[in-house]
């Protein structure tokens, strides 16, 4: 395990957050969103890279090396990193990375060269249908300091300003309909807990088309029939809260960002689970969903920030109207 770097210089970093590179004002906790990479903010890069490496140790998974940053944020087309920065302390306090399915290439086996490509097998329906007009998420983080609901609004909304992030950049970009990502839980996370998220996941969430399939798929440490005898419910929000009653029973919790995808639409894809050795064995879960298809109230919210931020005139106005409906060519 190497010693992780020290902070980048703010001043370095501050000089490559120019105007040009900010997407939007966050709707919540006062932050801003910025979409830099390894060619216009190489500093900020490093320190993305620091604080990623910093928060995945923290919850027992991590590259190990001083940095968290790999050959996909130096490609020649290099994934974008979308951070949420606070004015106030100056700090990158969140982030994703991610890349545009129209800027995806294909490795000479014909499959995507994207993140999740050594877990998961791309089908050709997936690659022909929907590569092109999906955006892939990866790496989200949220600095420790951050995590805590103690720390204040910063802290409260800076999953909800990742969210302001994506719908941002999927408005600012034509034609892109779908996210794909994945959700991680450490193996620190207790087990019987896990598999019930799982297995949740999976009964409510299934790819029936068979679009994405991980090449060593995860089996349940816990037998299913048990697991499904405590998801009794009789659809999805009744199970959701026979998840979260066994989940308080056992002293746990859903990890917020798996919270955050199962609070995000009903017709979310789940494309199974993988070990990711790269991540220290963490368990990875792919998922894709489809924005028009966001329960309306979250989609809406985010809509009408993006649209306060493109006419500041009316960001009086709009907070009270209902979002126009996007629709997707």
């Amino acid at each position: 395990m190497k010693k992780i770097i020290d902070p980048v210089p703010l001043s370095l970093i501050k000089a490559e957050l120019t105007p040009e590179r900010k997407l939007m004002d966050t709707n919540k906790g006062g932050n801003e969103l910025y979409i830099v990479d390894c060619n216009n903010a190489p500093n900020t890069l490093r320190e993305i890279g620091r604080i990623r490496e910093l928060t995945y140790r923290a919850a027992g998974g991590c590259s190990g090396n001083e940095i968290d940053l790999d050959e996909y944020d130096f490609l020649p087309k290099p994934y974008q990193q979308l951070i949420v920065w606070d004015p106030d302390a100056q700090a990158i306090i969140g982030g994703y990375r991610f890349l545009l399915g129209k800027h995806v290439t294909l490795k000479e086996d014909g499959q995507p060269n994207v993140t999740s490509s050594h877990l998961y097998h791309f089908s050709d329906r997936f690659i022909k249908d929907y590569l092109p007009r999906t955006m892939e998420l990866g790496r989200s983080f949220v600095a420790p300091e951050y995590q805590s609901s103690k720390a204040g609004p910063k802290a409260l909304f800076t999953m909800d300003n990742l969210w302001d992030g994506i719908v941002g950049v999927l408005l600012s970009n034509p034609g892109v309909e779908y996210f794909f990502g994945k959700m991680t839980i450490y193996k620190s996370y207790d087990k019987t807990s896990r598999d019930l998220i799982l297995r949740f996941l999976e009964k409510h969430f299934p790819d029936e088309e068979e679009l994405i399939r991980p090449y060593k798929p995860l089996r349940s440490h816990t037998d299913n029939r048990l697991l499904d005898l405590v998801l009794s419910g009789e659809g999805l929000h009744e199970d959701l809260r026979c998840l979260k009653k066994a989940l308080h029973q056992l002293g746990t919790n859903i990890p917020p960002l798996v919270n955050s995808y199962i609070n995000s639409s009903s017709t979310m894809k789940i494309f199974g689970s993988a070990v990711n050795d790269e991540l220290s064995d963490a368990i990875e879960t792919g998922l894709m969903v489809r924005f028009s298809e966001v329960y309306p109230d979250k989609r809406d919210r985010h809509i009408l920030a993006f649209i306060a931020n493109r006419v500041p005139r009316l960001r009086k106005i709009v907070v009270h109207q209902p979002s126009p409906e996007i629709e997707f060519k």
